[in-house]
């Protein structure tokens, strides 16, 4: 058994047993209001054995801040209960649909309901879980995701790329609005801080452009192309820079340069070689000059890097080719979807090697098999037990246990 308050062996009080020298022993004297052992909350009161001198609590508990992760605390002369937001439950607001990962392979849990999860794959992974193995020659990226997250490739420091460098790749959009978006196709550079005067190399999408942005430590220089022929399939970039000279050259457009501003000629950057979009949940840690806010969406082939005239292109990564890491990357024109069929009017949602089974009201599950109980938050309509108590439900309807001094068919009434 599990006591409050005062000690007891059998039915006898303790301080009844124990030998003087022990000295007087007491009861707990105060408010003990929520007990939780491991996952599982314990009604003090409604799932007491016996007691004996016990009274109800008049400390205002809200002054204590008692609700975790937001929650909003609400009480009046007997009763409190926390508003918890979106994603979290329980009494304090302590439990979130993650806290039992059911993801595999070191995939990013994200919960997309207070019951549900959906399992963010990491490189080389894909499925409901992660768990199937998928070989990727072309990385497919499916820009920043319904959660917040971009899907991207990481790839280690590129060296030597202080003074000279030379890129090479090419680049399939996933639809022709991508190409307007604020999209991110690689970055790397100083991070961390967010701060102006951050060395670093970028290239993006932005309104039907490539743009293409350097910063030596002493001003950003940007070249912009002219807009993209969105009749051709596939294009193709070349990017380069000499010291403080830079040029960009887009599929059959004409070569264009650009001089960084100051003096400094020399690119020093700490991060990795990140591409199609970038770890961070946000971009405000990227340097000001950046800041695409999406992830790329589509693919992204054929990348290579030298870093002297008198070297061979090169794809980058150690050893070379492969990343270090990256989240919701599939294979180009591949569909995780054509694997997952979801039930019960279920849309399979894909992104990236990404994928999950979106549910029509009242189901719920992977793939949408199970039925949403009446009690549950996702109900429509949801029950109206008040807050505090506890909705069970019925085999038809459901039903409030109240808290100790509430009653009422709905435990509205003091």
């Amino acid at each position: 058994q599990i006591i409050f308050g005062s000690i007891f062996l059998g039915k006898v009080p303790v301080h009844e047993e124990v030998p003087q020298c022990a000295g007087q022993i007491y009861g707990y004297k105060g408010c003990i209001r929520d007990f939780q052992v491991n996952h599982k909350e314990l009604f003090i009161i409604d799932e007491a054995l016996e007691g004996r001198n016990v009274e109800n609590c008049n400390v205002p508990i809200c002054d204590y801040h008692p609700c975790h992760n937001g929650g909003t605390c609400t009480s009046d002369e007997e009763n409190w209960y926390c508003e918890c937001p979106k994603l979290y439950t329980g009494k304090l607001c302590q439990f979130a649909t993650c806290d039992e990962n059911p993801c595999g392979n070191g995939a990013t849990c994200f919960p997309k309901s207070r019951r549900d999860a959906v399992c963010l794959c990491p490189y080389g992974r894909s499925g409901i879980l992660c768990s199937d193995a998928i070989n990727i020659t072309q990385p497919s990226f499916s820009g920043t995701d319904v959660f917040g997250y971009t899907s991207f490739l990481a790839y280690s420091t590129i060296p030597d790329i202080t003074f000279y460098y030379e890129f090479r790749l090419k680049f399939q959009l996933a639809n022709h609005h991508s190409a307007l978006q604020d999209n991110l196709i690689f970055f790397t550079g100083q991070k961390g801080q967010g701060l102006n005067g951050d060395d670093f190399l970028e290239l993006g999408l932005r309104n039907g452009r490539v743009v293409y942005s350097y910063n030596l430590g002493s001003g950003t220089a940007t070249i912009i192309s002219k807009p993209l022929d969105l009749t051709l399939n596939i294009h193709v970039i070349h990017l380069g820079r000499n010291l403080q000279k830079g040029w960009l050259k887009v599929d059959d457009q004409k070569n264009k340069t650009v001089i960084s501003p100051g003096r400094l000629v020399g690119l020093n950057v700490f991060s990795q070689f990140y591409l199609g979009g970038y770890r961070e949940y946000t971009p405000e840690l990227l340097p000001k000059g950046p800041r695409f806010r999406n992830g790329f969406q589509g693919c992204i082939f054929d990348v290579q890097v030298r870093t002297s005239l008198n070297q061979g292109f090169k794809s980058p990564g150690t050893p070379e080719g492969h990343p270090n890491s990256g989240r919701s990357v599939g294979q180009c024109k591949d569909s995780p979807c054509s694997l997952i069929k979801c039930r019960n009017g279920g849309k399979c949602i894909e992104s990236g090697s990404t994928v999950y089974c979106d549910c029509l009201a009242g189901w719920k599950g992977a793939f949408c098999t199970e039925t949403v109980s009446v009690c549950e938050p996702e109900h429509d309509p949801p029950h109206q037990c008040q807050q505090g108590s506890t909705c069970v439900p019925l085999p038809s309807g459901y039903t409030c246990l109240c808290p100790l001094g509430t009653t009422g068919t709905y435990c509205e009434q003091g």
